[in-house]
């Protein structure tokens, strides 16, 4: 009997290579089996681009053989245009004997009408094969279509004694409660993320750029918290060198769009934390680190807003400052990384 698992571990293996570049699409794996053995593998390409499925088939060179092959993919195949023609209909059109497939797609384009057209061309359709892992695999993607924002990841380092910050700083410079290690592994998490977001009070405290740089990626787009345009002109963020979105109040003086800058108004009253998520909707962004002080991260944590936190526990002691945010979970999983101790929450 084939072990469908062992491939759909292959395409889960290969979708990783997509991820921080082909959103708003999920960044699917594609595998095709020819006699236990596979002959091409393929994963999706920048946004507008091809999709895995296009990428796994055009890697054969006979495609006479494919009409006795399984192709293995983490999420069903599309049926509908949009940047790209459907896959479904690819597949379709080259007969392939199976289609396994992770898990569905929640997006109401696509609904199960991928895999319907496959069985309708006759091809067998075996459905939900490591689908926990694939949902995982896809979650930005999910959250996206099920939840209408984006998946929202918390992060903060705290000190043993529970502040993220002494209460007067003697210089303009950052103080790192983190070690060099873990900050090397928050520039990974902001290369692999489509944003990142921090408060009026971390800009002018620390004038952070907010982009990757012990890491190679993709820097994020910047959403910035600035109701009364309190911070200067001068600082990091406004240096037009990635997509920056300013977040103001309602009724302030009216602010014009530039080069990589634009400005969006909330009412900062009320329900903040969801309309930020509507505005990250409306920019097309599936994920957001919310890497800013206390308040805004407790703003997110009280809204009940929030997939996963990361919170990085340094060696060292404040013993007074602004305490770190309080967050009611349980730890999903621990770990060292030389003196801190990184814990992760999920809101599951």
């Amino acid at each position: 009997m084939i072990n469908h698992e062992i491939y759909i571990k292959r395409c889960l293996q290969i979708a990783k290579n997509g991820i921080s570049s082909t959103r708003p699409n999920p960044s699917v794996g594609a595998v095709i089996v020819l006699n236990n053995k596979i002959i091409a593998e393929g994963f999706t390409s920048k946004y507008g681009e091809s999709h895995a499925e296009v990428n796994a088939v055009n890697a054969v060179k006979d495609k006479s053989v494919l009409k006795n092959a399984t192709i293995y993919v983490t999420l069903e195949p599309c049926s509908h245009f949009g940047k790209t023609p459907p896959c479904a209909d690819l597949l379709a059109k080259h007969q392939f004997k199976n289609v396994v497939i992770g898990c569905k797609d929640t997006n109401d384009l696509v609904a199960g009408k991928g895999i319907e057209r496959l069985k309708k061309a006759g091809i067998n359709v075996i459905v939900g094969v490591l689908e926990d892992e694939c949902r995982k695999h896809h979650k930005r993607f999910f959250t996206v279509q099920d939840k209408k924002r984006p998946y929202i990841i918390l992060k903060w380092a705290e000190t043993k004694d529970g502040f993220v910050a002494p209460l007067e700083k003697d210089t303009q410079a950052p103080v790192w409660i983190s070690n060099k290690y873990s900050q090397q592994l928050v520039h990974k998490l902001r290369a692999k993320e489509q944003a990142i977001l921090v408060g009026t009070n971390t800009v002018i405290a620390d004038n952070p750029k907010l982009n990757v740089r012990s890491w190679s990626g993709n820097n994020p787009i910047r959403i910035v918290l600035d109701k009364n345009l309190r911070i200067p002109k001068s600082v990091h963020i406004f240096d037009a060198s990635v997509k920056t979105i300013v977040l103001i109040n309602k009724g302030i003086r009216k602010q014009e769009n530039k080069e990589n800058l634009f400005f969006e108004e909330i009412d900062f009253s009320n329900n903040i934390a969801k309309q930020i998520c509507d505005v990250l909707q409306k920019h097309k962004i599936q994920s957001v680190i919310i890497e800013g002080g206390t308040q805004t991260l407790q703003t997110f944590i009280d809204a009940n807003l929030w997939d996963e936190a990361l919170v990085f526990v340094g060696d060292n002691s404040f013993y007074t400052g602004i305490k770190a945010p309080i967050l009611s979970a349980k730890i999903t999983s621990e770990r060292k990384i030389k003196n801190d101790i990184l814990k992760i929450y999920t809101n599951d």
